[in-house]
């Protein structure tokens, strides 16, 4: 029978300076959702949880980056043909420059482990390679980053775009660019420093890539249902890999931490849910519509839907 597989990391950061409150939280909603709503086991061999609760800490359950690419190896391997495998994380998302020069801003996306200040931040290209590569053509991964610069976080070769067509989203888009291209003048102004100019370069990198997304993409690498092809260096779009991936945002943005109904989640990681459950028998682009209208309410983040595969973004979600 086909095995349903689940690795779930929520981390808070208790006790430093980057300290979130709702990530926790969020790997326990998810993992009531994937028991209760879609079948899954929560048994130890078919279900990891990696939070950083104080119970977990010094064992293989705290998600520093050692545990958490152990945890990927994990999931990522021992699959057979029809099984369902789901990755989620939440937590804080960052960047760091680009080592192949084929990303438009010159940074990759990075997902952050609690011990990233002592031990670094896990690079899209890396996570790619950890979680991507290993899997079997014949297994399909469904993937739910809530972090931020999500956009292309495990570098998937396709990207729907939601706002392709949408003459709204890009005026915003443009008005976003300027923020962030008078936001690094704003922040040099009034004298130079190492920490100042490389935050400079971020904001910059930022802004450059809306003007890209906006001008430079070619009208014939995005088909009629929107569905754009990614460059990099690596041959990501021959793997073949049955991957779906839901992230919070673009790689320019930022997903929010809040509160609702009283409890601390992150706003993506709630909406997903909110929007699954309300009906189970959606497309992938239904979803992803739809977690985009419940987040414009109230937040700027625009979620994005990368693939493995130029797929039919019309079935219905499966995992």
């Amino acid at each position: 029978m086909p095995r349903r597989k689940a690795l779930i990391i929520g981390i808070n950061y208790f006790g430093s300076k980057h300290q979130l409150n709702g990530c926790i939280n969020d790997a326990m909603n998810i993992r009531n959702f994937l028991i209760q709503d879609r079948g899954f086991s929560p048994a130890p061999h078919d279900m990891v949880l990696l939070t950083d609760d104080p119970k977990n800490r010094g064992t293989p359950f705290e998600p520093t980056g050692a545990n958490i690419m152990a945890a990927f190896n994990w999931l990522a391997t021992g699959n057979n043909p029809g099984d369902s495998v789901w990755l989620s994380y939440s937590g804080h998302g960052g960047q760091v420059r680009d080592p192949d020069g084929d990303r438009e801003s010159g940074l990759d996306d990075t997902i952050c482990p609690v011990d990233f200040e002592s031990h670094g931040q896990i690079d899209s290209d890396t996570l790619h390679k950890a979680i991507v590569s290993p899997m079997i053509r014949e297994a399909r991964l469904t993937v739910l980053f809530d972090c931020c610069h999500s956009g292309s976080a495990i570098e998937l070769p396709y990207v729907y775009r939601p706002d392709s067509h949408g003459q709204v989203n890009l005026v915003d888009n443009v008005k976003q660019g300027i923020n962030l291209a008078s936001s690094a003048v704003n922040l040099l102004r009034g004298g130079l420093t190492a920490a100042k100019i490389q935050d400079a370069k971020v904001l910059i990198g930022g802004a450059k890539t809306f003007f890209a997304n906006l001008q430079g993409r070619p009208a014939q690498e995005t088909n009629e249902d929107g569905l754009g092809e990614e460059h990099f260096i690596e041959p990501w779009k021959h793997e073949g890999k049955d991957v779906w991936m839901f992230s919070g945002c673009a790689d320019n943005q930022t997903s929010a931490d809040t509160s609702i109904a009283g409890a601390a989640t992150g706003a993506m990681s709630h909406v997903f849910l909110q929007t699954m459950r309300s009906n189970p028998r959606q497309s992938y682009i239904q979803v992803l519509q739809n977690t985009r209208v419940s987040l414009a309410q109230k937040y700027k983040q625009i979620p994005q839907l990368s693939v493995g595969g130029l797929y039919n973004l019309n079935q219905p979600v499966n995992f």
